[in-house]
């Protein structure tokens, strides 16, 4: 799929640094243009050159970010707003467009789902988000920016790709290690994702093609969607790896995307590796017992060689917002909202109460304003 991505903040930033690392480095071309939208003139001076930075709001912020304070930072965005189109190359051979922002801040919580609205009327290609989720430990005020956020982004882009912090980190690690392994892993998957659609990748021929219009069509069928990974050393035959191909594909669905299978709507599997030690009918037996996990009507799948001695396996889940894991993330926003959030408020400073518990009865999304 050749895409534009567009991070908005410093997370956003920073993860599409690393996809667009990840993109040169496997020579995939799928990245078409990158872009990092910030407040904070600092977050932007550690960008490589091949992501174009952006210093937006200098007159209301003078480049020292909005501070945590989502309404400002989508105040921000839409006074911006044609500084940042302009900056952002969206050509004819473009197929999607990636807005990447972190949740929980000021600048990409409250300026994400402006721009992608901005998007939507202006370009006549799927317009995505990327969204990371906070940490449980990362304070009230993160807690309901994100949520606030991502009911907003969730009907201003075409979907939403979730990324779930606590889901990536482990025991023992900072916040900035735990950042560090979201990018890389994050990088991985949708990176593979983004760069399964090329036919012909110098790495041999798929068998079958996972081309942009699958990707699309999987994520029309849901506004929330995740993306699972595994992968493991591979055999030199083929023959041999049948069992590695459906084992990979079992943990990134079961272990991989943090959210029960059996809600999702829509699904696609994409298994990578050399040509030749892609099995066929490892694929397809990967493809039905994914259909079967998950009881959807809708489960393309397809293979994508790449030049590495192991296998891959991607599973993306369109239609997860009825899942327990996003109905808990929700919840936790709600306390944070009504102040009963005890374990966040000591390290929050204070979620402002003029955000209301009741913004959170209806299922009707709010605007940030």
């Amino acid at each position: 799929m050749q895409s534009v991505l567009i991070g908005v903040g410093q997370a956003g930033g920073k993860l599409v640094s690393a996809l667009q690392t990840f993109d040169a480095d496997g020579n995939h071309g799928s990245v078409r243009h990158a872009v990092a939208v910030n407040t904070a003139s600092a977050d932007l001076r550690s960008l490589p050159a091949t992501v174009q930075p952006l210093l937006v709001g200098q007159s209301r912020v003078s480049g020292h970010g909005v501070g945590g304070d989502n309404e400002l930072g989508a105040q921000v965005m839409r006074e911006a707003r044609e500084e940042v189109l302009e900056a952002v190359t969206v050509d004819s051979a473009t197929e999607a467009v990636f807005v990447v922002a972190g949740l929980g801040g000021g600048t990409g919580s409250g300026g994400a789902p402006v721009l992608a609205q901005e998007l939507r009327r202006v370009h006549d290609v799927p317009v995505y988000a990327v969204g990371v989720l906070p940490g449980r430990d990362e304070g009230a005020l993160y807690q309901v920016n994100a949520g606030r956020s991502l009911k907003t982004l969730a009907r201003e882009a075409d979907a939403v790709l979730l990324v779930d912090n606590d889901a990536f980190r482990q025991a023992g690690d900072s916040l900035e290690s735990g950042y560090e392994r979201v990018n890389e892993a994050i990088a991985r998957r949708l990176g593979l994702l983004l760069a399964a659609g090329e036919v012909d990748t110098g790495s041999g021929v798929a068998e079958s093609v996972v081309d942009a219009s699958e990707l699309i069509h999987t994520l029309r069928e849901g506004t929330l969607a995740t993306v699972g990974y595994a992968d493991a050393s591979a055999a030199r035959d083929a023959a041999e790896n049948v069992n590695v191909v459906t084992s990979t594909t079992r943990r990134a669905l079961l272990t991989g995307t943090a959210v029960e299978a059996d809600t999702a709507d829509a699904a696609l599997v994409v298994v990578a590796g050399r040509s030749a030690a892609i099995p066929r009918r490892g694929v397809e037996r990967a493809r039905r017992w994914v259909e079967e996990e998950t009881g959807c009507m809708q489960v393309r799948g397809g293979d994508f060689p790449v030049d590495s001695g192991r296998i891959a396996s991607l599973v993306l889940l369109s239609g997860i917002e009825r899942t327990a894991r996003v109905e808990s993330f929700f919840e936790r926003a709600r306390e944070a909202a009504s102040g009963s959030s005890s374990d966040d408020a000591a390290t929050s400073g204070s979620a402002s109460e003029d955000v209301a518990s009741e913004q959170w009865a209806v299922d009707e999304l709010d605007d940030l304003t």
